[in-house]
């Protein structure tokens, strides 16, 4: 997340982060089920209300990063080399944020926090749609970058295909060759990869 500048958002940055905080012990301690909210602002050491205004929900106590997604989501697009394509560049935006994942591994509650989210159907889902609900965005930031209409199909799918690939890519034995296949899918179509099917 970007630094807060003025006093008011360095408390509201640190209340979050304490509410984010407390949320991983306790889900890791007693499991995401066995947890409550209430639990979880006590633990904060402040009201459900104060919760509520930073986190939408329980499922994005564990995700506390949301906000940020979108906004570099739509920076792979708008920022990326020159004679980069688009798939390209969302494949490698793909690829980083793997590799940064990947940093917290030295976490050694990494791996109960990658084990709860996998083991509880409401946290795999929300993960999901937490990736995926930036696909509007995606789609106007790439209709943007090649003066198509808001609302161009092609660059809605290309959005929705980028952000979807991810899941496979993530949940494939060697994700590197994963996304390299996929988007030369999303890059060059499905006749350039399979000529004659």
């Amino acid at each position: 997340m970007t630094e807060p500048t003025g006093r008011r958002e360095r408390k509201k940055a640190q209340t979050r982060q304490s509410l984010a905080d407390a949320a991983l012990e306790l889900f890791l301690e007693r499991g995401y089920d066995q947890v409550g909210v209430k639990d979880v602002a006590d633990a904060a050491d402040v009201s459900v209300t104060t919760l509520f205004k930073h986190f939408s929900g329980k499922e994005a106590l564990v995700f506390d990063q949301d906000d940020d997604l979108e906004a570099a989501l739509v920076a792979a697009v708008r920022d990326r080399t020159p004679g980069q394509s688009i798939p390209q560049a969302l494949r490698e935006h793909i690829l980083l944020r793997q590799t940064q994942f990947a940093v917290h591994t030295t976490d050694p509650r990494f791996a109960d926090f990658t084990r709860m989210v996998q083991e509880t159907p409401a946290l795999r889902d929300y993960a999901q749609r937490m990736w995926t609900r930036h696909e509007a965005a995606l789609a106007r930031a790439i209709a943007e970058a090649v003066g198509a209409p808001e609302d161009d199909v092609s660059c809605a799918a290309l959005a929705r295909f980028a952000l979807e690939a991810r899941g496979l890519i993530l949940r494939h034995a060697e994700p590197r060759r994963a996304a390299d296949e996929a988007f030369a899918l999303l890059e060059h179509g499905w006749t350039a990869s399979h000529p004659g099917n």
